[in-house]
């Protein structure tokens, strides 16, 4: 499993290693987290790699005593990675719209399962109780959550890590497209 992520310091060489998870640092800060928020999808995908990658996070977290703030789903990757945090005995925070939860796709095995009025609501609320962030693979939803918390760190709103789990390549593209507008300035 390997994932590529940056901070003010600049990038990492592209692997997990021990410590990246429960520190981040740069010459002005460190932060020790408690909870990240993962972004993923609603469908595990095509590749048993990105299933087996939500499993081998939630035990990592659980391990470093990091609780997962998620989309509150009991489907795909959300689902996934709730799943293994609970068998292993972590913390899980799911953060649910009403509309959601109506078309029974809430995760009720979680015990504590936060609902709101609005997708807005909810990306407020689980950037509140993130420390940090993490982008699966995911589609839209994922892409545009990760992207308006990557947003809200280049403007100011708030200073907490923002990464890509990077599972297979799957985010190549992605990282080539950020790296050409940094080059095309």
């Amino acid at each position: 499993m390997s994932g590529r992520a940056s901070d003010d310091a600049g990038t990492h060489d592209g692997d997990l290693h021990e410590g990246d998870c429960t520190e981040l640092s740069s010459s002005r800060h460190v932060i020790s987290l408690t909870s990240i928020c993962v972004f993923c999808g609603s469908s595990v995908g095509s590749r048993p790699d990105y299933a087996r990658a939500a499993e081998l996070l939630a035990r990592e977290m659980t391990r470093r005593g990091i609780g997962l703030v998620f989309g509150g789903g009991n489907v795909g990757l959300m689902g996934v990675i709730a799943d293994a945090m609970v068998a292993a005995g972590g913390h899980a925070i799911g953060v649910i719209p009403h509309a959601l939860v109506a078309r029974e796709l809430a995760h009720r095995a979680i015990p504590d399962l936060r609902v709101v009025n609005s997708m807005h609501e909810r990306k407020a609320m689980m950037a509140g109780l993130a420390d940090a962030f993490i982008a699966m693979p995911g589609g839209f939803g994922t892409f545009e959550e990760f992207c308006e918390v990557v947003t809200w760190t280049q403007l100011g709103i708030h200073r907490k890590p923002c990464g890509l789990l990077n599972v297979a390549g799957y985010y190549d593209p992605l990282i080539a497209l950020v790296d050409r507008g940094v080059a095309e300035g």
